[in-house]
C-alpha cells in the first residue's frame, strides 16, 4: 500500500489555532479514506503483507483514537461556540451528531475487519463496509468544513485559544 503522508497542514497546525486543528484532522481523515479506497486492489495483487500490516494499524490507531478525540471537540467544544455566535447552524450541527454515531457504527465493524486482517484471520475486506465509511466521512466533512469556515469568522479568538487548550488537556499535550 501507499503510505500517504500527512499534509504540510497536519504537521503545522497546533492547538493554537483549534479550527485549524480541526481542519487538519479532516486531512488525516481524507488520506486514511484514500487508503482504505486502495486497499482491496492492494489485496488482490499482493495479499496481506507486512505494508499492509503496518498501514492498517496505523488507520485503526486513528479511527479508534484520534477520530472519536476529534468528534469529541466538536461536540463538546466547537459546535457549543458556534453555535452562540451562529445559531443558525443549529440545524446542521444536530445533523453532524446524529453522523457522528453512524460513522461510528460503520467503524465497530470495519475496525474489527481489519483487525482480523492485521490478525491473518481474514485476506479480504467487505467492500460494502469500505464504500460505506469513505462515503459517510466524504458527505460528512463536506457539511462540516462550511462550519468551521464560520467559526473562524464569528468566535472570538480569545475564545478560540481557551477551546485550544480545552483540546490539547483532553489530549495530554502541550498547547505550542
Amino acid at each position: 500500500m501507499i503510505n500517504i503522508q500527512p499534509s504540510a497542514l497536519m504537521q503545522s497546525a497546533t492547538w493554537a489555532q483549534p479550527i485549524e486543528m480541526l481542519f487538519a484532522c479532516h486531512g488525516r481523515v481524507k488520506n486514511f479514506c484514500r487508503q482504505l479506497g486502495m486497499l482491496p486492489d492492494y489485496l488482490a495483487e499482493n495479499g496481506v503483507n507486512q505494508a499492509v500490516k503496518n498501514d492498517v494499524k496505523q488507520i485503526i490507531t486513528y479511527f479508534n483514537v484520534a477520530a472519536p478525540l476529534h468528534h469529541k471537540d466538536e461536540e463538546s467544544d466547537f459546535f457549543p461556540a458556534l453555535l452562540h455566535y451562529v445559531p443558525e447552524a443549529k440545524t446542521d450541527i444536530l445533523k453532524l451528531e446524529a453522523e457522528h454515531i453512524g460513522i461510528h457504527g460503520i467503524w465497530e465493524q470495519l475496525g474489527v475487519q481489519l483487525q482480523e486482517l492485521i490478525d491473518e484471520k481474514r485476506t479480504t475486506i467487505e467492500q460494502n463496509l469500505l464504500d460505506d465509511y469513505r462515503a459517510a466521512y466524504e458527505r460528512h466533512i463536506a457539511l462540516e468544513e462550511p462550519l468551521f469556515e464560520l467559526g473562524q469568522k464569528h468566535i472570538p479568538a480569545e475564545q478560540l485559544t481557551a477551546m485550544g487548550k480545552i483540546m490539547a488537556e483532553r489530549r495530554k499535550v502541550k498547547n505550542s
